[in-house]
């Protein structure tokens, strides 16, 4: 019988390739316990691995203490800080946060009206949170980040006045649709402006200039500061830390803002002193998907594409 040796061969080549598994695993690992993120240089914010700056693995945070939303913009700000010298790219926090989109998910189910719902009133929204210890977050490898920075330098935010819409499109489709409010249809003396300002919404062409990720709140009637609101339910609360998104319309800055309405009541409606209102949930989709720099059009189209008309809400026609 002449032997044979394919059952030894075999078994070295599965051995083999369990020790290199084995031993790329164990790097890995030990590069995962290897480090930690400071902020300040004293308190610990996450821990991380390192991995080599070109490698084809994204690269995971371990968070280790609780972040609420009126920490989270600072401490998302830290994580940004802390890896830039550790990539081969421009890390930002629209990038790292579309790398772990359950984030958004997370920030738009603190909305009032969404924990209402579940019968949980909510008093200070800045006291939720938005991490856990023990959360991981994914820092893209290089390739999956120049993938999401031409997924956000292709967004654009579209808003047809009389519709009360404002539409999200990415390079090739629209993303979102949501109901908005936008500026009444007259003239009204504003302490803010020193002046009788027109409250329509100003149409034009512009892109997205600032994000005031941390805003006071003025009552342009009166300019006076506000720190509590009255929520459609009658129940007072905190006015909540969501970012307030200023547009440039036409090449100039009128102050015409998107941001979250607390009273979504007033929705589909002329309501506003001439800024776009959203619902609070809609409000973290639209500034994760509203980078400096997003085009912007604000139109005023009575005639949709279906063929329906719709209401001259400004008088116009």
């Amino acid at each position: 019988m002449i032997p044979t040796n394919r059952p030894s061969l075999l078994n070295k080549i599965v051995l083999m390739s369990l020790g290199i598994l084995v031993i790329l695993l164990g790097s890995i690992f030990f590069f995962i316990t290897s480090e930690k993120v400071t902020n300040d240089g004293s308190q610990a914010y996450a821990t991380y691995e390192v991995i080599e700056q070109d490698s084809l693995f994204p690269q995971i945070i371990f968070i280790d203490r609780d972040v609420v939303i009126g920490e989270y913009f600072d401490f998302v700000d830290s994580l940004v800080t802390a890896w830039e010298p550790y990539l081969a790219y421009t890390l930002s926090e629209h990038l790292l946060v579309h790398a772990n989109p359950w984030i958004i998910d997370t920030l738009t189910n603190t909305d009032y009206y969404r924990m209402m719902a579940k019968d949980s009133f909510v008093y200070d929204q800045k006291e939720l949170h938005v991490l856990r210890a023990g959360d991981t977050l994914k820092i893209p490898s290089q390739k999956e980040a120049e993938e999401l920075k031409q997924f956000l330098d292709a967004l654009r935010l579209d808003i047809n006045i009389p519709e009360y819409k404002l539409r999200i499109f990415g390079k090739d489709s629209l993303l979102y649709t949501f109901p908005i409010r936008v500026g009444q249809n007259k003239e009204k003396y504003l302490a803010m402006g020193n002046r009788l300002t027109d409250l329509r919404t100003i149409t034009g062409i512009g892109t997205i200039v600032r994000h005031a990720k941390d805003p006071d709140f003025y009552n342009p009637v009166t300019h006076q500061p506000f720190y509590t609101t009255k929520r459609d339910d009658g129940r007072r609360t905190m006015m909540p830390q969501i970012p307030w998104i200023e547009t440039e319309i036409n090449g100039i800055r009128y102050g015409q803002m998107i941001h979250p309405t607390t009273n979504p009541e007033t929705l589909e409606e002329a309501y506003s002193n001439g800024c776009i209102g959203t619902r609070e949930a809609d409000a973290w989709v639209i500034y994760y998907h509203a980078p400096l720099g997003t085009a912007i059009n604000i139109r005023y189209d009575l005639l949709l594409e279906n063929g329906d008309m719709l209401s001259d809400i400004y008088h116009l026609n």
